[in-house]
């Protein structure tokens, strides 16, 4: 289906008939895996109207009936349509203006589908089951009938009766309770406030909790499966605090009486139901046996996240899906600033640029989209749940804290929320706000961020003007922008972008005085620096805080290296300058072989985001010069690189270590033997991963993954099937994952292809497979069995995970590193003859990564090859 198709057929609910209320009951069977509903919704009529649309999918009807205030009572006609997802209700006569109820008797399945209201298996016991929603972002129709797009809020009175032995928890508080003579019990929560129906959420199962108390008096409650409440102490106490911090920084309360954390096996990521968030188990316990120190960063970042949105999302909610970003930019940038504050020593700023790279990629690319995207038909919404919304809509807000000043930013955002609290918004109101308080052109400049894709790049030349020796220690920059891209192969034509840039700068010799006042509102202009001798250099951009790249002359980048060697250059600039160095090589700007000269110079590096920023540079060359005659050189130019660091670090944890440097240890031990094929380091790794499956030592849990994944690189079939048993048999989430990760890590065709076939089958839950299928793409060989494998089995694979971030990035994994034109072709055709709706956003986006990399490889092959005969 083209776009075209989409945009003609595709059209938003009427809104003459509103909902102003729903009361809803649910009755789950968790042995048939049904469920029964009874609704009425309170709607106001506010012109004539002879029929009354609402989405509906998936549920078959019993009964629906209309009452109108004035004493009239219909039975309509209605019609179910499977393509539009609507139920229409047809009237003899037009209905009188007024309020009405609508009634509405139906039934669903619970599906294992991971959306609507669906079954999830419990990880300690297969057997049984817990019944959840994930509503987002159109699947409430999938459980009870209504007006199922943000803009359309309601209140909701919501009832649930579980099965015997069960508990239901929903958005509300339990106002009543009756326990029905079968041992079921029907459960009624309080009223919602005003929401979306994608913020609607119901849990029903066998649950433990544990509880505690903010200061101002909201409950908090974390349920879980039976036996994995212990794991969930730290997330419970941390949402406290993040609680408290939010109210603080916005200076408004969170306003529901309670907030519950519910953790599920069967779950996508984590989701920000109003009261009630859900959460992928991983996603928010800690097992004190087997979890990595990392898990409890990677915990506190996705609470944070989620309960962010209870301020962006759900008090104040996004128009359409044409404006994600304001929630999900919003909420991305809050878990980072809200765990910096609580966790220093995680340097959570420098880590942030190491996941701002990825948006850098994607808005280089010819496929990618603006932050604010038009969003024409439901199947295109996923597609832009990706880093262009989350991590470069959360850039652009740093850029804009740092352009008007946290106090006036912290005031536009208490303006923002108190004016729309309870309504829908548009970009647009959280500018208005911003430059209401801050008196900076915000609109204006924000505008050019938010309406074009892409980026600029900033080029950065100095000037020798006649009079130079009239005005010493002062250097006269020529400063221009123009749109960064990997090469466009769209058009012939000069690209018109262009951007309001706040620019901002240091002198080497006043590192800490940085000066912002400049917008390049044009294509270039002049700065004078004055104060600055000529061994002395000025650094744009400092810490990355704007969403630019910075292309400077190569006797520039010379004098930073002192800075570099030493490391009085800040660690998030150290990471912006490799970072914009090796893309300028990529896109035609500069050369590879001039980015690995460069990188030489960090031998002596110890920061882990440097070194994590420096291996995925060199991983994206190693992928491009697969099967060439440069492989080989390209592995012994990263094994001598890395050599130094390697050493210092080391296999085993030291005292007192930095929480960075035991990040980075795994980090190191993956690249020495499986990027760079080290040896040494790989019999070490198969050493250590016997001893411990022989009970001799034991591998730490920083290290499990990476040494599993080194071990399994040249394991035989046996060693295969003893690794699918441990996977099998294991019931901690953590383990699970990392073995899962190591059975798509060998080196023969026919055993990726069995874990290929493992990864979609059944006996792994569908987050999972989606994590294995892109584990096997780490490798050459394991991209060519996965693209045979993804043609072969499209319609399963397609249908097992397009509803979800998941199936974009399994195609962009599979697709994006291949080089060669031809295969561009080979991609197009096969889509062109299967049904892609879902990703043709990223179709796009890899056929231009595709290109870009032919492209690449054709102008610095000889380049690169001359590099390493000397190196």
């Amino acid at each position: 289906m083209d776009t075209s198709q989409r945009e003609k057929k595709f059209e938003r609910l009427p809104t003459v008939v509103r909902p102003k209320s729903y009361k809803i009951h649910i009755k789950p069977s968790l042995e048939k895996f049904t469920f029964q509903v009874i609704e009425s919704i309170n709607v106001l009529i506010n012109d004539p109207v002879d029929r009354i649309t609402v989405n509906s999918v998936g549920l078959k009807y019993s009964k629906v009936e209309l009452q109108h205030s004035n004493g009239d009572v219909f039975t309509p006609e209605t019609k179910l349509s499977v393509e539009d997802e609507t139920l229409s209700l047809f009237f003899p006569n037009p209905l009188a203006t007024g309020s009405a109820t609508v009634s509405f008797e139906c039934s669903g399945t619970l599906n294992d589908d991971t959306k609507g209201f669906y079954r999830s298996s419990l990880r300690n016991d297969k057997s049984k089951y817990m019944a959840i929603t994930q509503f987002e972002s159109t699947y409430a129709r999938m459980c009870f009938p209504c007006w199922d797009e943000p803009l359309i809020k309601a209140v909701f009175d919501i009832t649930i009766t579980a099965p015997k032995g069960c508990t239901a928890v929903s958005n509300m508080p339990v106002k009543d309770e009756v326990v029905e003579s079968n041992g079921e019990r029907t459960m009624i929560f309080e009223t919602t406030p005003l929401m979306s129906t994608y913020l609607v959420a119901m849990c029903v199962g066998e649950y433990e909790y544990i509880e505690s108390q903010t200061s101002d008096g909201v409950k908090l409650r974390l349920y879980t499966e039976p036996g994995l409440v212990n794991q969930g102490s730290f997330a419970l106490e941390f949402t406290a605090k993040v609680l408290a911090f939010y109210k603080d920084y916005f200076g408004i309360s969170y306003t529901l009486p309670k907030l519950d954390l519910m953790a599920a096996a069967n779950f996508v990521g984590a989701m920000e139901n109003w009261g009630l968030m859900l959460y992928h188990d991983h996603e928010l316990l800690i097992d004190p046996v087997n979890s990595t120190k990392s898990r409890k960063q990677s915990v506190a970042l996705t609470v944070a996240h989620e309960i962010g949105h209870m301020w962006f999302g759900n008090l104040v909610t996004m128009e359409w899906w044409t404006h994600l970003w304001l929630k999900e930019g919003f909420a991305t940038y809050l878990q980072w600033y809200c765990c910096a504050h609580f966790f220093p020593e995680f340097e959570l700023w420098t880590q942030f640029l190491g996941r701002q790279i990825y948006a850098y990629e994607l808005d280089s690319l010819e496929g990618s989209h603006p932050i604010e995207v038009p969003v024409t038909h439901p199947s295109q919404i996923f597609e832009v749940f990706d880093s262009i919304s989350y991590t470069k809509g959360s850039a652009l807000i740093r850029l804009i804290q740092n352009y008007i000043g946290d106090s006036e930013f912290r005031k536009g955002l208490n303006l923002y929320l108190t004016r729309h609290q309870y309504k829908n918004t548009i970009t647009e109101d959280l500018w208005e706000a911003l430059e209401e308080v801050s008196s900076k052109p915000v609109r204006s400049v924000m505008y050019t961020w938010t309406s074009q894709k892409g980026f600029p790049l900033i080029t950065v030349d100095a000037v020798h003007s006649p009079d130079h020796s009239s005005k010493p220690n002062t250097r006269t920059l020529n400063i221009s922008q123009k749109k960064f891209s990997f090469t466009d192969f769209s058009s012939g034509e000069a690209d018109s972008s262009l951007w309001l840039v706040p620019l901002s700068y240091y002198k080497s010799n006043s590192p800490t005085e940085i000066v912002k006042d400049i917008v390049l509102d044009k294509r270039e202009t002049t700065i004078e620096v004055t104060n600055v001798s000529d061994d002395e250099f000025v650094k744009f951009n400092p810490d990355v805080v704007g969403f630019y790249r910075v292309k400077y002359p190569a006797e520039v980048l010379q004098q930073f290296l002192p800075s570099i060697k030493s490391k009085t250059m800040s660690a998030l600039d150290r990471v912006g300058l490799v970072d914009d160095l090796f893309a300028l090589a990529r896109a035609g700007e500069s050369d590879t072989a001039q980015f690995l000269k460069f990188i030489q110079e960090f031998s002596d590096e110890d920061n882990y985001v440097v070194w994590s920023t420096i291996s995925n540079c060199l991983r994206k060359i190693k992928t491009l010069l697969a099967n060439t005659e440069l492989e080989n050189s390209l592995d012994a130019f990263g094994r001598n690189l890395f050599k130094n660091i390697a050493k210092k670090i080391g296999w085993e944890a030291k005292e007192n270590e930095s929480y960075l440097d035991g990040k980075l240890r795994p980090l190191l031990i993956y690249d020495q033997c499986i990027t760079f094929n080290d040896e040494e380091a790989l019999k070490e790794a198969t050493k250590r991963f016997q001893d411990h499956l022989q009970g001799v030592s034991v591998i730490s849990n920083e290290l499990k993954s990476t040494i599993y994944s080194a071990a399994m690189l040249n394991a035989d079939e046996a060693a295969f099937e003893h690794m699918m048993k441990m996977y099998k048999e294991c019931n901690i989430s953590e383990e699970k994952d990392r073995i899962g990760e190591a059975l798509c890590c060998c080196r023969n065709e026919q055993l990726l292809i069995k874990a290929l076939e493992f990864a979609i089958s059944d006996d792994v839950l569908i987050p999972n497979g989606c994590d294995m299928i892109i584990s096997v793409t780490r490798t050459k060989l394991g991209r060519d069995v996965a693209w045979k494998f993804l043609q072969e089995n499209w319609q399963l694979i397609y249908v097992r995970f397009k509803h979800h971030f998941m199936l974009p990035a399994i195609v962009n994994s599979i697709l994006c590193h291949f080089s060669k034109e031809e295969k561009v072709v080979e991609i197009e055709n096969f889509m062109a003859g299967h049904e892609h709706s879902f990703v043709e956003r990223k179709i796009k986006q890899v056929c231009g990564s595709i290109r870009q990399n032919a492209d690449w490889l054709k102008r610095d092959f000889e380049g690169m090859k001359s590099f390493f005969l000397i190196n």
